[in-house]
């Protein structure tokens, strides 16, 4: 990912907010949005079980499901694995009054985020999107993302294993005939953005 990559501004120039009195059209401030794609980075597939993903460091080239990789230790993986980026902030991304939002887009299916080694919190459902003003700073900052999946994809690959070199097992054979069972997207899919919002006091009166 370019971490340089310009500033894209939009302007919402009207929005409305129901009041006791009335219905109000306001002006709102301009926000500012920067793409931030973690494609590119690193994705660290832990060895959660032997054999069932590689281990140490795999670059991604784009965000996309694990399931389209063609190593077959990622595309039938199952567990929890690490994206990781540096990206730069500007000071005055972080000024007074305003909010930088980490948005991940798509995610399957769960995500806990990292902003230089601060947690700040498991995200399991949309929209996946996580306040980082908090944990951010200007200049290079860490962002992790530690997604995990669900079991069905790792049961999928080792039905087509014979019985000893499976890594799972479970009381009842789930796809013991369907071994061309479809699997489920997993991964961070995004797009993933950094979302800057200035706060604003509106009176009504």
């Amino acid at each position: 990912m370019n971490t340089n990559s310009p500033i894209n501004q939009f302007e919402i120039k009207r929005s409305m907010i129901k009041t006791d009195k009335s219905l109000r059209a306001l002006p709102t401030r301009r926000q500012f949005i920067k793409t931030a794609a973690l494609a590119g980075g690193a994705l660290v597939a832990p060895l959660i079980v032997p054999g069932t993903a590689p281990e140490g460091t795999v670059m991604f080239d784009q965000l996309e499901s694990w399931t389209q990789r063609p190593e077959e230790g990622i595309k039938y993986f199952s567990g929890t694995a690490s994206y990781r980026k540096s990206i730069t902030l500007d000071a005055a991304i972080l000024k007074k009054n305003r909010h930088v939002v980490l948005d991940l887009g798509a995610v399957s299916h769960l995500a806990e985020v990292f902003v230089n080694d601060q947690p700040l919190g498991v995200l399991w459902n949309a929209p996946f999107r996580v306040d980082i003003t908090d944990a951010a700073k200007a200049g290079v900052n860490t962002v992790e993302v530690r997604v995990t999946n669900v079991w069905k994809n790792r049961l999928i690959g080792d039905a087509k294993l014979p019985e000893a070199e499976r890594t799972t097992w479970t009381a009842y054979p789930f796809y013991k005939n369907e071994p061309d069972a479809p699997l489920m997207e997993s991964g961070l899919l995004g797009p993933v953005r950094l979302l800057s919002a200035e706060s604003v006091s509106i009176s009504c009166n």
